[in-house]
């Protein structure tokens, strides 16, 4: 055994040494020549081709070719970081957050404005500063350089590897803060240090020069500013709400009397260092069981995942306890729910009677998570591609995101206050009857022959405000399409009419009535209902296709 110690060690060591001698022989990534870039890129476009050509999903290789191709030209002409951003550029072109660039390995060098951003309902602000621009916190961003923030924003969301726009809230906003990437990507025309910030705060305008400085990491939990000696945060610090309470701890519980609910906070899924994720899930569960418990709300609006195998004793608890049931089990989302807690909000949306609210999820709902390190020879910069797909619903169940059942936003002056609209409206629920899914209830009560109950149920869900978040019409539409694809021309003109009386005025709606009746030979109709699309969308898309239906021949 010591033998074999002893040769480990020393294959170790020369491994070490032989690494160290690489880097001594590699110039640094800032002095390289541009044929070793070049060389670089096509070492990252043929291990594409090889090793991952399954990320071709929402790109195609020749889009993909076309941009290293474009980038290829251009290296002669283009300083080190204009060159890291455009290799950001293709590899946040599959568009998966754990795709990405490892531009903050710093191999070239790059600054970063001591600020942080955050998007509220009402703009983007400076959540938190270095104490040197204190005044600045919790003024509302205007423009950067003169250029204004959605203007900065549309110029910068081709380096985000963004799976939806939650994911560009969550985590791609501090890309504005990187003067490199402002001037790679055309916000500022040539690069500096010295940015200036246009803003508003407490209705006075103003304009503020922010010096960055060489990169490194802000004291920050989830996000989001850690007040202490240097930074300065906006929010009202007198008082913590309680999904920032006890951010030390990656869970926690609280019982609120009052309200006879439970308040979990989970912000990992990770084990805690002082209690795993079975023991504490096994006192709550029977604290739930032991005490007045009419309601649980698990918080996982900051959980940026972790280890989805640790994910078991949460969903299984669930099912298990009496909390499970309409109305009394309410999960809070946002924009940093993501990878293995994409994972878990999946499960416990399929096995469940979780209500969810809050905002949409940063991460698909299949997704590709676990990434390798692909190293590029020369400059040392590493791109992290994903290898694992993780599919938790059926493919035709597929989605940008995981949306809440209740929508929920936040103000800036709700944050400042501390106050929760998330948090407030799980407490206020109170719809033991709520239908978590319903185009299945729906099709559940037309498969029983229930018909008339289908207009009635469909009329009451339509003006109920706790189903704003589901797309009727959408679904509708797509119901119609499918069993029309499928050749159900009855069952598709039912669905269709019953979604013209509630949607009357809807040229999509009116284009599927068009291509039902076509398919039922009703050529009248059909004409009828696409010059109705053309009045009510005659520049859009819809108007024009219905234009060249009525060119062609119909009902025939």
């Amino acid at each position: 055994m010591k033998t074999r110690i002893k040769i480990i060690f020393a294959s170790l060591l020369l491994t070490l040494q032989a690494t160290l001698y690489a880097q001594h022989q590699q110039p640094a990534a800032s002095e390289m020549s541009p044929a070793k870039w070049q060389e670089d890129l096509e070492f990252l476009q043929q291990t594409v081709h090889a090793d991952y050509p399954f990320l071709f999903k929402k790109t195609t290789p020749e889009a993909f070719d076309a941009a290293v191709a474009e980038l290829h030209r251009g290296i002669p002409g283009m300083a080190p970081h204009e060159i890291m951003v455009g290799l950001a550029r293709i590899v946040a072109s599959f568009e998966y957050g754990h795709t990405s660039l490892g531009y903050w390995e710093g191999k070239v060098p790059y600054h970063q404005l001591p600020v942080v951003l955050y998007k509220y309902d009402d703009g983007i602000y400076l959540q938190g500063v270095h104490r040197n621009y204190e005044a600045l916190a919790g003024a509302r961003l205007l423009a950067i350089e003169g250029v204004p923030v959605a203007k900065v924003q549309e110029l910068m969301l081709p380096v985000v590897p963004a799976e939806n726009s939650q994911y560009v809230k969550a985590y791609g906003l501090h890309y504005l803060t990187f003067p490199e990437f402002l001037h790679a990507q055309g916000v500022i025309p040539e690069l500096k240090t010295d940015i200036t910030l246009h803003l508003e705060k407490e209705g006075k305008l103003m304009d503020a020069v922010v010096t960055a400085i060489p990169a490194e990491r802000f004291p920050r939990q989830y996000g989001m500013v850690v007040p202490g000696e240097d930074w300065v945060e906006s929010r009202d610090v007198s008082e913590t709400p309680l999904y920032l309470k006890n951010l030390e701890r990656i869970y926690y519980f609280e019982y609120l009397p009052a309200e006879k609910a439970v308040y979990v906070r989970h912000s990992q899924i990770q084990d805690d260092e002082t209690e795993d994720i079975p023991t504490f899930y096994n006192r709550l569960f029977r604290f739930i069981e032991e005490n007045d418990v009419d309601k649980l709300i698990l918080d996982v609006r900051l959980n940026g995942g972790g280890n989805n195998y640790k994910n078991k004793p949460i969903v299984t608890g669930v099912i298990r306890s009496k909390i499970d049931a309409p109305g009394k089990f309410m999960v809070i989302i946002g924009r940093r729910t993501f990878s293995a807690c994409m994972n878990l909000v999946n499960e416990l949306s399929t096995y469940t009677h979780a209500v969810f609210v809050g905002e949409p999820t940063s991460e698909n709902v299949n997704f590709y998570g676990d990434n390798r390190p692909v190293t590029l020879p020369h400059s040392g910069i590493n791109a992290y591609l994903s290898f694992a797909w993780w599919q938790d619903k059926p493919q035709w169940e597929n989605a940008e995101w995981l949306a809440p059942h209740i929508a929920t936003g936040m103000t800036f002056e709700q944050y400042r206050t501390n106050q929760d609209p998330a948090l407030q409206a799980a407490l206020a629920f109170n719809d033991s009857t709520f239908i978590r899914d319903p185009m299945a209830h729906l099709t559940r009560l037309f498969m029983g022959g229930e018909v008339e109950k289908v207009r009635s149920e469909a009329a009451r869900m339509i003006a109920d405000p706790n189903y704003d978040f589901f797309d009727f019409e959408g679904e509708f539409d797509q119901t119609a399409a499918n069993l029309l694809k499928s050749g159900r021309l009855n069952e598709a003109r039912y669905v269709n009419d019953l979604s013209l009386e509630f949607f009357p005025d809807s040229p999509r709606v009116w284009f599927r009535q068009g291509e039902v009746l076509d398919a039922q030979g009703d050529g009248p109709g059909a004409r009828a209902a696409y010059r109705r699309v053309l009045l009510l969308d005659p520049e859009g898309s819809l108007g024009k296709a219905a234009a060249g239906a009525l060119k062609g021949k119909i009902g025939e």
